[in-house]
């Protein structure tokens, strides 16, 4: 039963990735849209089920067969032998020929492209169903016979009808709809456009730009004096703003511009195709959409960096959700770019100077913090203050700040005396570990003799390194620390942030971030107990009960070493980063009544110290309001005026840990929920959303 499921879902899903897409519901429409034409519909659907059923038997990736990428180009060939040509025993046998070729091409083309980053697109189909034509046009003929029909007519015309003086613009609008599959109906048209506006807002609205900017340069440079073939508008027109605008780069104004500036580009291409094809008789087909797609792509994979224009770096076929997981993401992960660094002591130090600073911190050297140690008068020593050893920060333990190689020491420079400088070896006792290439981070005034390394050995983050003291240019003990981009101990300084520290005595938790001159810092309190309850390593496994049903759910990690929760009964999966101080969920895939689903929006992102309030952003996409989001789509990739607020905090409640947290749509509550943490394991979660009340026990979890 589950196979048969999966299998209907494969052949919805390759109905609806013709349009870029995932959606079942634009799959089930353009399904049934095809069988407005008997034919072509029943020969889509036979041969997108042989080549599921060949590349499934075949061993090919189950993920690809089941997104419709393997079959989609059949689906084509399918309605495209439905359209050209009389049902008899020959149409059967090269239909199946044609599509076990289709299958071969598309398995090869995919991999070789794929490699180049590149999509495949519906190239198989052209090449493959150029072949039938030029075999069926051969003088050894192969007993195909093809039909006269309009849309046969206007795939082949290179001079195309007065569709202007025809038919309304909205007619041509959906009658081109209705022509990428083969269609010349306005009732398909607008059944397909029904269809694309529940999948996507984004897509429609690029589809009118599209077919609009096609028809306004077609009269303003007259390249078809009579129109436009709506079989050209729809299947490489709109379908290429589409692609560039929305699919291929993140919808944003420049994606846009990007998919105007693509239509006199498709001109071009589809005349000079056209030119060169009926020299053999051939139709273009989408070739001009698939070549400036293709050429666009390499383009940009080209550069350096990906500038303003961005490419879609995780597929998520909609529109919507590569937007807005896109922007969510740039701002919650935005730590994830950097090697974390943590502070490089124990215990709540200042900052005494900090980049920019008015004494030393200047020039090629102003990125650089320097610490001390406050009493609650804010003296650095205790009385009498006339040596090092009377200040509070001297002979402190001073850490290794992340992983790394020991790349440089000095050990050998003799302490000052309280007010004297020794300007000779600037920078005092000093070690300097590289983390990675072109990453170093140094440590510098350790007293003489406390350096506990060696260069060229390895430590971990959190090591002792040495003792903080008071040589080189140092009037009183103070810590030096700076990173850099190379091992050299006068190296200049680069602003890097530390992962995570906590400032005005453990309120306010800052993450990736620089302190600032007189803020007094240090590390995080984490709460064991609520950090081995969220050690969900692979292999953790779990039984989720409510009213509404059990789920087992289970972490797995992914070829990319990303982990991630998966619910066994509804399919979902929700992935996650646990980094000893955090835990938070960075995205959510499937049913979204599961109790996974739940799980996620209340344990969004949890802080593993008490007492700290961490706010955070949910991707839009997950909007409880959806006639708002509709509207949110439309503009989305010039304006967001949604904001949808996550909030949660830590702390005790009768001997257990209670996790509180919070959704705010535009400041206002819609959501609450309650994370209880018994025994160091998850023991239950209530949450309250769009009027609902769950109570979620969590059973038989691996404790670590």
């Amino acid at each position: 039963m589950r196979r048969s499921i999966t299998y209907l879902n494969a052949v919805i899903k390759t109905y609806a990735i013709l349009f870029f897409s995932q959606n079942k519901v634009l799959g089930c429409i353009l399904l049934l849209s095809t069988f407005f034409n008997p034919v072509a519909g029943v020969s889509g659907l036979f041969c997108v089920l042989l080549s599921i059923a060949v590349t499934t038997a075949l061993n090919y990736p189950r993920d690809t067969i089941n997104a419709g990428i393997y079959s989609f180009n059949s689906l084509l060939l399918g309605l495209a032998f439905g359209t050209f040509y009389e049902v008899n025993l020959y149409y059967v046998i090269w239909l199946i020929v044609a599509c076990l070729l289709v299958v071969m091409v598309t398995v090869i083309l995919a991999e070789r492209l794929g490699k180049l980053g590149l999509p495949v697109l519906s190239l198989p189909f052209i090449f493959c169903f150029w072949l039938v034509l030029l075999g069926a046009n051969n003088v050894f003929d192969n007993r195909l016979l093809q039909k006269s029909s309009f849309i046969v007519t206007e795939i082949y015309n290179t001079s195309p009808y007065s569709s202007f003086n025809l038919l309304s613009y909205a007619t041509l609008f959906f009658r081109s709809l209705s022509a990428i599959i083969f269609q010349d109906n306005v009732i398909v048209g607008l059944l397909v456009a029904i269809g694309l506006l529940i999948h996507s807002r984004i897509s429609f609205c690029l589809l009118i730009i599209g077919f609009v900017v096609a028809c306004c340069f077609n009269s303003a440079t007259g390249v078809y004096p009579n129109g436009i073939s709506f079989y050209y508008l729809g299947a490489n027109f709109m379908m290429t703003a589409v692609a560039v605008g929305s699919f291929f780069l993140i919808p944003s104004g420049r994606s846009y511009l990007a998919a105007i500036l693509c239509i006199p580009i498709v001109f071009l291409l589809s005349n000079a195709f056209a030119g060169l094809l009926s020299l053999y008789n051939l139709p273009i087909f989408s070739l001009p959409f698939c070549t400036v797609n293709i050429i666009l792509l390499y383009f940009l994979l080209l550069r350096k960096s990906p500038g303003k224009l961005q490419l879609v770096p995780l597929q998520h076929y909609s529109p919507e959700r590569n937007l807005y997981q896109f922007l969510n993401q740039k701002e919650r992960l935005s730590g994830l770019k950097y090697f974390p660094l943590q502070l490089p002591f124990m215990g709540k130090w200042t900052v005494s100077q900090g980049y920019d600073g008015t004494i030393t911190h200047k020039s090629d050297w102003a990125e650089a913090l320097d610490f001390v140690i406050k009493d609650e008068e804010a003296k650095t020593y205790k009385l009498p203050g006339i040596s090092p050893e009377d200040y509070y920060c001297f002979n402190k333990p001073v850490q290794a700040c992340g992983d790394g190689m020991v790349a440089n020491v000095i050990n050998h420079v003799d302490d000052n005396a309280i007010g004297e400088e020794n300007n000779r070896e600037n920078w005092g006792n000093t070690v300097v570990i590289k983390h990675l290439e072109g990453l170093y981070s140094k440590v510098s005034h350790l007293k003489k003799g406390s350096v506990k390394v060696k260069t060229g050995d390895l430590v971990k983050r959190g090591d002792l390194i040495g003792l903080c003291g008071n040589s080189g240019r140092s009037p009183e003990p103070h810590l030096h620390f700076q990173v850099q981009a190379t091992p050299y101990i006068d190296a200049k300084t680069i602003a890097y942030p530390f992962d995570y520290y906590s400032s005005n005595n453990g309120e306010s938790f800052n993450s990736f971030a620089i302190p600032s001159e007189g803020e007094v810092i240090c590390a995080p309190n984490i709460n064991n107990p609520l950090k081995k309850a969220f050690d969900l390593q692979p292999g953790y496994t779990a039984t989720i009960e409510a009213a509404s049903g059990t789920e087992s759910i289970e972490v797995f990690a992914d070829e990319l070493g990303q982990t991630y929760i998966y619910s066994h009964q509804t399919e979902a999966l929700a992935y996650f980063v646990n980094d000893g101080t955090l835990f938070y969920f960075t995205s959510f895939y499937g049913d979204k009544r599961s109790l996974l689903y739940y799980f996620y929006l209340a344990a969004f992102k949890v802080n593993f110290s008490d007492g700290v309030v961490v706010k955070d952003a949910y991707p839009l996409q997950i909007t409880p309001n959806k006639f708002k989001l509709w509207l949110q789509d439309m503009v989305a990739p010039f304006y967001r005026f949604i904001d949808l607020g996550y909030q949660s905090e830590a702390g005790q409640q009768t001997g257990d840990m209670i996790i509180r947290s919070a959704q705010y749509q535009d400041k206002k509550l819609v959501m609450n929920a309650e994370i209880q943490i018994r025994n160091n394991t998850i023991d239950k979660f209530e949450i309250h959303i769009n009027g609902k009340d769950i109570q979620a026990q969590w059973l038989k979890g691996s404790i670590y």
